[in-house]
């Protein structure tokens, strides 16, 4: 897939996301009569990110794997065992002939920034720990090692982009989080779990709500964080099983 091309599908994909979320909350408000509080009748009605989970699932299958070879969490097809914890589903798991290839995780953040900024970061540390120790003590046979991917999705937004206080009563922050905004720490979040290895990519897409549902628009702060890198990461991995096979 170019360039070109990949830009089209991924705006397709943000399109998806934003005029689903929208007509759940609407559906959600004339069934009621009354609105979900805050944009929880989006958030629980999921499906939202269908169409980055199929953009990634095309990716997959032009590097030579089989469709049958990927799962979805919407089958309840994508449980694997933890260390921590028995099991969790993931959002799209790639298993061929037994072996586990790759598994990703699909995130968005869309309002409620300071309440879920910390849930999210706690979440996206927490499962790659308990997955990685999980295949170290073979709980995924004779896989060779996964590739393990996060995507996140943010709300382009004044609350997402403007700079929002630390509070450092015993011991200070990190530098790079002072003055830093949402948008910035989701940021750092994702290269941070890259470079500490514990997610071989991650892609960190940021869209308005208006431009989203018109246009698919997006931007991407960070070129390591981009989209053609995460699926070009991703599709190198599969791609060398599937020559091999």
């Amino acid at each position: 897939m170019s360039k070109a091309d990949l830009d089209v599908v991924l705006r397709k994909a943000v399109r998806h996301f934003w005029r689903t979320r929208h007509a759940q909350q609407r559906k959600e408000g004339g069934t009621t009569g009354r609105k979900d509080a805050g944009s929880r009748g989006a958030v629980t009605g999921g499906a939202q990110l269908d169409g980055m989970v199929r953009l990634i699932a095309r990716v997959v299958t032009e590097a030579g794997v089989s469709h049958a070879s990927i799962y979805y969490a919407k089958r309840g097809t994508t449980y694997l065992p933890g260390f921590f914890r028995p099991n969790k589903a993931w959002d799209l798991l790639v298993v061929a002939r037994s072996y586990l290839l790759a598994c990703i995780e699909f995130k968005s953040q869309v309002g409620s920034f300071g309440n879920n900024f910390n849930n999210r970061s706690e979440e996206a540390i927490g499962s790659a720990t308990d997955f990685w120790t999980a295949y170290r003590e073979g709980a995924f046979r004779d896989s060779p090692r996964p590739w393990l991917g996060y995507f996140l999705l943010l709300e382009d937004a004044p609350e997402s982009t403007r700079p929002v206080k630390v509070y450092e009563p015993h011991f200070g922050v990190f530098a790079e989080f002072r003055d830093s905004s949402y948008a910035s720490r989701y940021e750092l979040l994702c290269l941070k779990l890259v470079r500490e290895r514990l997610y071989d990519a991650a892609c960190f897409l940021l869209s308005d709500a208006l431009g989203g549902r018109r246009r698919g628009d997006y931007r991407e702060p960070a070129k390591e964080l981009s989209f053609g890198h995460f699926a070009g990461s991703l599709a190198a991995h599969v791609g060398a099983f599937a020559k091999l096979t």
